[in-house]
């Protein structure tokens, strides 16, 4: 294979492995790559740059997600503004893909803050009810270690939070593509990136519809994260606790359903009642969950439990015939299947984050169509 074509061949198997987010870093997508296409050894020179898989990644972004990539990113650069306000005395700058246009499915918005500790950019994340996780994450080059503090905050569209410390405001931070200064922009600086790229926009009328809007991921991973404590009878799920199982469910209905928001959205919540009420976990979630889920949504969760009645043939006539005349029947007996498969100890599973990641992906997508 000539050297050229080689090169485009492995930026290729690289960038659609980054697309696709089977690898995260471009040293490592573009080993698998030149495995995957070679079968040998390859000479670094053979190797394509950063820059050349990124603009690759980029391809496939426009491709695949179209215009609601250009939706995503306009909303996107919306609540990065919002958050740069509440975090001003932290002199947030937003870089990364946000910041220059170049977002595909999954990105975060990433924001660079100065403070010499992160307890205070949690306490204003705190007082706004937003969740999140921090992580202290070393790293070794040139045989100097470091440690980075990054807050991973869990919004409509999650965030990366660096923490540096606060004489690194002025630093030139550079990149790890290009080798150049990276772009950022400061608050005012995206306020004027917004107007310019986005004219339609009407700044403080849509930052005011954001902070009323309620975010419903929000509420479920807080509905979910406590159910990795609440223990279930081992007769009957010897899987263990109610989150194991939830997830082992949803990994099941994304086998059978990849394309059901709706669907999927049941199996991942069907239980979380258990954590409200043990007793009535039905009627407790349903409760919690009015007005963020959809009525077919709902309708699964409700007779999710008179499924199982149903296939047993204890249920009585009149609710037997209500079931049966729903459009939603067949898919209520297929969640009731997936809850009985979806009980094995050991079972691989994602994480709450991941699945939620998936969900509101899967809604952007449809929502675009």
């Amino acid at each position: 294979m000539a050297d050229a074509k080689l090169r485009r061949a492995i930026a290729f198997e690289a960038a659609r492995l980054m697309y696709d987010r089977v690898e995260s870093e471009y040293f490592s997508a573009k080993r698998k790559a030149a495995q995957r296409v070679c079968r040998g050894s390859v000479k670094p020179s053979d190797l394509p740059s950063n820059a050349e898989i990124r603009e690759l990644i980029q391809v496939f972004a426009r491709t695949q997600e179209g215009e609601q990539r250009t939706i995503n990113l306009k909303d996107m650069r919306l609540h990065a503004l919002r958050l740069m306000r509440l975090l001003c005395r932290f002199r947030p700058r937003l870089i990364g893909s946000v910041m220059t246009g170049h977002v595909r499915k999954g990105s975060d918005i990433d924001l660079h803050l100065f403070s010499d500790y992160v307890e205070p950019v949690t306490s204003v994340l705190d007082e706004e009810g937003l969740q999140y996780d921090v992580e202290r994450k070393q790293i070794v080059k040139h045989n100097e270690a470091r440690v980075f503090t990054h807050v991973h905050v869990f919004d409509t569209f999650n965030f990366e939070l660096t923490v540096y410390p606060e004489d690194k405001a002025h630093y030139v931070f550079k990149s790890s593509i290009t080798g150049k200064p990276i772009e950022r922009a400061s608050t005012r600086e995206l306020e004027e990136l917004i107007a310019r790229e986005h004219p339609e926009v009407r700044i403080e009328e849509a930052l005011v519809e954001q902070e009323e809007a309620v975010d419903p991921y929000q509420i479920f991973r807080m509905l979910l994260l406590p159910l990795e404590k609440v223990k279930q009878n081992p007769k009957w799920h010897p899987e263990g606790d109610v989150l194991y199982h939830l997830l082992q469910v949803f990994e099941l209905a994304r086998d059978e359903r990849p394309w059901d928001e709706e669907f999927l959205l049941a199996a991942l919540l069907h239980d979380v009642g258990k954590g409200i009420d043990p007793y009535d976990h039905v009627a407790a979630g349903l409760q919690a969950l009015d007005g963020l889920i959809t009525p077919r949504t709902a309708f699964l969760i409700e007779n999710h439990m008179l499924a199982q009645e149903y296939k047993a043939g204890t249920l009585g006539h009149r609710q037997r015939v209500r079931l049966e005349a729903s459009d939603d029947f067949e898919d209520l007996l297929l969640l009731r299947e997936l809850d009985n498969r979806g009980r094995v100890s050991g079972a691989t599973v994602g994480s709450v984050d991941e699945a939620l990641d998936f969900l509101k992906e899967l809604e952007r997508s449809n929502r675009g169509k």
